[in-house]
């Protein structure tokens, strides 16, 4: 009877321990297949996104200088039309991130800067100037440097980067789904994302 017991107990123990075993192992392939997963999904969504936008001028340029001591001036001056497309992006192939398999964590640690790029078309019109004070390469600059700086200082009282930003929260969303549908984390350094409200609180996230 004893032999009879004891056999019953070694099968149960070998049996138990076959099952536990093949649980672990369907737990470690999920895992590989959930990682798998995730990492698909960050590539999937490593691209540019972009947002764009039109802006037109109208300067007014103006130059003179004293010719002869100051005895008298020499002015030129020109009327410029610009007229600029605006495009603000995040290139989201950027992303640095580290995945934690066994915790199931999707850590974010570092995001891409918004790449602000600013084509500018110029158009001159009534230009003036006098014979010693003629239009110079100089000139041409110094309107180019003075019309991006004007056009930076439009693009940040827009709306063009809140846009940017925007879509920049929506592609995140994305990670956080699929975090959440997995029993994953998703977290940026060490911070939790419990909730899509939190991402649209980029800001105090980034913080």
């Amino acid at each position: 009877m004893r032999k009879i017991l004891f056999g019953v107990i070694i099968t149960l123990i070998v049996l138990f321990t076959f099952k536990y075993c093949g649980d672990k192992q369907e737990d470690k392939t999920v895992l590989k297949e959930n990682t798998a997963l995730i990492q698909e999904q960050i590539k999937n969504v490593g691209k540019l996104v972009v947002t764009e936008g039109h802006f037109s001028e109208v300067f007014t340029y103006k130059n003179s200088k004293a010719v002869f001591g100051d005895l008298f001036e020499a002015e030129k001056q020109a009327i410029v039309i610009v007229n600029a497309d605006v495009t603000i992006g995040y290139d989201l192939s950027k992303i640095e991130y580290k995945i934690d398999q066994e915790n199931k964590i999707l850590q974010v640690l570092s995001m891409p800067e918004e790449e602000i790029k600013i084509s500018p078309d110029f158009e001159y019109y009534d230009i003036q100037a006098d014979y010693l004070n003629q239009f110079e390469a100089k000139d041409y600059n110094e309107i180019k440097e003075t019309v991006n700086t004007s056009l930076m200082k439009k693009i940040e009282a827009s709306d063009l980067k809140s846009n940017a930003q925007n879509r920049l929260v929506s592609e995140l969303s994305k990670f956080f789904i699929l975090t959440n549908s997995l029993g994953w984390t998703l977290q940026y350094n060490e911070n939790p994302v419990k909730d899509l409200n939190q991402l649209k609180n980029l800001e105090g996230l980034l913080d």
